[in-house]
């Protein structure tokens, strides 16, 4: 008997991927966690039925979400991380020797505990000791912090369900509040292609860019996702994603990556036309 892992992208459109065994099933207070394993993708996890990594194309979504601005911001020392529970941001950024401390608010316990237990490429650097994890909802957490991070990613789920909060207009006003003076943010954007993920994307790009002076997305391609085509978004006090890339001194942090590089860097921030249009009519528009 073969036994397939089944997500729906859209009403028409599903990901199937063979799975030789299931390594881990619970419902944590908050969600449904999966831990599978499959010939293809390797060990995979999933919430709630959503997709969250997979062994073999995580490092594709944690290099984007943590190097593009590691390679901006001159001087990041405090980083914030909310959700990111299978840490996979937390092990990309303890290879900067530069960045003396890492909170992690992550909501559910379980999905850390987990990740330790299953995905341990994933979730490798939990005991380094510059990391602090709270278990707290992070839009409560970031009420309480100002002109205190560097670098905020917020490295959520989708917008529902424990997620959904950390779209809000709300968030990243409190998120901009909690940034120091030349402060970035980095979100996971959603993917602009299918409809339904589409608006999600305009909703949460419209709110940033009325809490940032500085708002620019960028993509990458990350194939268990729904279309492959994701995108991310970079929200900075002062800095340009572009314009302040500053390669010599990020290639000089001698970091190995296998995805990210300095020229990519600069090619994720240009988008395609469709996405451009779509990124310029929420910006003028009221949804």
């Amino acid at each position: 008997m073969e036994l397939w892992y089944h997500e729906n992208h859209t009403p028409n459109v599903k990901l199937s991927i063979r799975v030789d065994r299931q390594l881990c099933s619970m419902a944590s207070e908050y969600q449904r966690i999966d831990v599978f394993e499959s010939q293809e993708f390797g060990r995979f996890l999933t919430l709630d039925g959503i997709m969250m990594l997979t062994e073999k194309d995580e490092f594709i979504y944690h290099e984007m979400i943590t190097h593009v601005p590691m390679a901006v911001h001159p001087d990041p020392k405090n980083v914030l991380i909310i959700g990111a529970g299978d840490g996979g941001a937390v092990r990309e950024l303890c290879k900067y020797e530069c960045i003396e401390h890492i909170e992690l608010v992550e909501i559910d316990r379980a999905v850390v505990e987990v990740c330790r237990e299953y995905l341990p490429k994933t979730a490798c650097c939990f005991d380094d000791p510059r990391l602090e994890i709270c278990y707290q909802d992070g839009m409560k957490f970031i009420r309480r912090h100002e002109n205190e991070y560097d670098l905020i990613i917020v490295d959520s789920t989708d917008p529902f369900g424990p997620g959904e909060g950390l779209f809000t207009k709300e968030f990243y006003g409190n998120c901009f509040k909690a940034l120091k003076e030349d402060g970035i943010m980095v979100n996971q954007h959603e993917s602009p292609f299918y409809a339904e993920d589409a608006r999600a994307m305009k909703r949460a790009h419209k709110r940033i860019v009325e809490s940032f002076p500085i708002s620019r997305v960028y993509q990458a391609h990350i194939p268990t996702y729904p279309s492959g085509h994701w995108l991310f978004g970079f929200a900075s006090k002062k800095y340009h994603p572009v314009k302040d890339l500053n390669a010599k001194a990020w290639k000089n942090y001698g970091i190995k990556t296998r995805y990210y590089n300095t020229n990519l860097h600069r090619g994720a921030f240009c988008l395609p036309n469709y996405v451009e249009e779509m990124l310029k009519e929420c910006e003028k528009n009221d949804e």
